[in-house]
C-alpha cells in the first residue's frame, strides 16, 4: 500500500473531526472562546496520569482475559443464550477436562497473561527495555514448572526446554509451529508500556523480543507491532482514540529487511473499521464480523490468528471510545477468541483512559484469584504489577536524562 492510499485509509474512519471544525466556524468569536475554555478545563480535570494509564492497561488486559476465558471458543449465539450480556467473572476449566480437574476461581487469568507476566518480570529486573535474551532469562528463572499444559499452552513447555539450551533466544521462535497466532500480540503490553510515548522503540523491541515466540518475518510479529504502537501512542498525555488509530496506521506494516512478505495489515484494519463504522454496540458488530471471520475448517487454533483478533480489538476500541469497562464487555461478548480480543482491546482502552470505569468488586476478585493460583508465574496484584512497570519506566527516563546531561556537557 503506497503512502497516499495509506493516508486516505487512515482518515476514512476518523469520524467527526471535520464536522466539528465546520460547526465551530458558525459560532461567534466570543462563543468559540467560551467553549474552548470549557473544553480545556474539562480536559485538565479528566486527564489520566501516566501511572494510571499503566494500571488501566494491565487491569484491562487481565480482567478482560479472565472474563473472556470462561467463554473462549464459544460462538456468540451460545454466549447470548447462556448469559444475555456477559458482564461478570465466571469459574471455568481449560485444556483436557477429563485429565485436569482444576476448576478455576472466577477471575483467574490464562496463558496470555502468564506469558505477559514473564515479560513484566524481565523488565522489572532490568529496570529498562528488554531484549530476547532478557526474556529467556526470566523464563528460565521464573516460569512456573507447572504452568505448561495447565495454565499456559502446552507448546510453551517446549519453548522453555529450548530456552535452557545454548540456542540463541532469537532462534527459539523458529521451533514454534504456529506462525500466525495471536500468541505475542495479545501478551506484549509490557513492551508497549516500557516504551510509553516512544513508538519507534516499541517497534524495535517487539521485532527483537518477538523472535523468542515466532520467526523473524512472522505475520504474528507484524500484528504485535499494531498492539505495541497503539499502546505507546495511547500513553501520550494528549492521546485520543483518533490519535491512537492514526499512529497505528502511520507506523504499522512498514518495510523491514527481516520481513520478506507483506501481511496487508493496514488493508485488513481498514476493512474492519469500515465494516463496523456504524455499529453502536457489540451485537451489531459481531454480525458484521460474521461476514468475514467464520470458517474454522478444522485448523488448530483456527479462531486465534492475530489478523482476526487484532482487527476485532481495534474496532472494539474505536466503537467504545476507549472506555475500559465497556471495551471488556464488548470484547467478551463477540464470541470466538474472546479472552485474546479482550486483552488487546481493553489494554488499549486502559492505556488511554485508565481503570476508573471498572467496578471495584471485579478488580478485587481478579486479584484474589491470582493470590490463590498455584500455577501462575507471578502473584503480584494488578496494581503492584503496573506500579512496578511504571517505576521501571521512570528508571529508564532517569538513565536517558543522565546520559543527555553528561553528553550535553561534553
Amino acid at each position: 500500500m503506497d503512502n497516499k492510499s495509506s493516508q486516505v485509509n487512515r482518515r476514512s474512519f476518523l469520524k467527526g473531526s471535520l464536522l466539528a471544525a465546520s460547526a465551530a466556524t458558525t459560532l461567534s468569536a466570543s462563543s468559540t472562546k467560551t467553549l474552548a475554555n470549557q473544553a480545556d478545563a474539562k480536559s485538565k480535570k479528566s486527564a489520566v496520569s501516566l501511572r494510571e494509564k499503566f494500571y488501566g492497561c494491565i487491569a484491562g488486559c487481565h480482567i478482560g482475559s479472565a472474563m473472556g476465558a470462561a467463554v473462549e471458543g464459544s460462538p456468540w449465539e451460545e454466549i447470548e443464550a447462556k448469559h444475555g450480556t456477559l458482564d461478570k467473572l465466571l469459574p471455568y476449566q481449560h485444556y483436557d477436562k477429563k485429565v485436569l480437574e482444576w476448576m478455576r476461581e472466577p477471575g483467574t487469568t490464562e496463558d496470555g497473561v502468564e506469558r505477559q507476566k514473564l515479560m513484566i518480570t524481565a523488565i522489572i529486573e532490568k529496570q529498562d527495555r528488554i531484549n530476547a535474551e532478557d526474556l529467556r532469562k526470566a523464563w528460565v528463572e521464573h516460569m512456573n514448572p507447572n504452568a505448561a499444559g495447565i495454565i499456559s499452552e502446552p507448546f510453551e513447555g517446549t519453548l522453555l526446554a529450548l530456552a535452557r539450551t545454548p540456542v540463541p533466544a532469537v532462534d527459539i521462535g523458529k521451533y514454534c509451529g504456529y506462525e500466525g497466532l495471536i500468541t505475542l500480540a495479545r501478551a506484549c503490553h509490557p513492551i508497549g508500556l516500557i516504551n510509553a510515548g516512544d513508538i519507534d522503540g516499541a517497534i524495535n523491541d517487539i521485532r527483537e523480543v518477538g523472535q523468542i515466540y515466532h520467526t523473524s518475518n512472522s505475520s504474528a510479529i507484524q500484528w504485535a507491532e499494531v498492539t505495541v504502537v497503539g499502546l505507546a501512542a495511547a500513553t501520550k498525555p494528549d492521546a485520543t482514540v483518533d490519535s491512537v488509530l492514526g499512529a497505528i496506521f502511520d507506523n504499522s506494516d512498514k518495510a523491514d529487511k527481516r520481513f520478506t512478505k507483506k501481511c496487508n495489515i493496514l488493508a485488513e484494519l481498514d476493512r474492519g473499521l469500515k465494516l463496523t463504522r456504524n455499529c453502536k454496540d457489540f451485537r451489531q458488530m459481531r454480525e458484521k464480523f460474521d461476514t468475514v471471520y467464520m470458517c474454522d475448517g478444522g485448523v488448530p487454533y483456527a479462531f486465534s490468528y492475530a489478523n482476526e483478533i487484532v482487527t476485532r480489538a481495534v474496532c472494539v476500541f474505536r466503537m467504545t471510545g476507549g472506555n475500559t469497562w465497556e471495551t471488556i464487555k464488548a470484547a467478551v461478548n463477540l464470541g470466538r477468541d474472546t479472552d485474546c480480543c479482550a486483552a488487546v482491546s481493553s489494554g488499549l482502552s486502559g492505556a488511554l483512559s485508565g481503570a476508573d470505569s471498572i467496578p471495584e468488586d471485579i478488580i478485587r476478585q481478579v486479584d484474589y484469584a491470582t493470590s490463590i493460583n498455584p500455577h501462575t508465574n507471578s502473584q503480584r496484584t494488578m496494581r503492584q504489577t503496573s506500579d512496578s512497570l511504571y517505576e521501571a519506566f521512570k528508571a529508564r527516563l532517569r538513565k536517558i536524562k543522565a546520559y543527555t546531561d553528561e553528553m550535553d556537557a561534553a
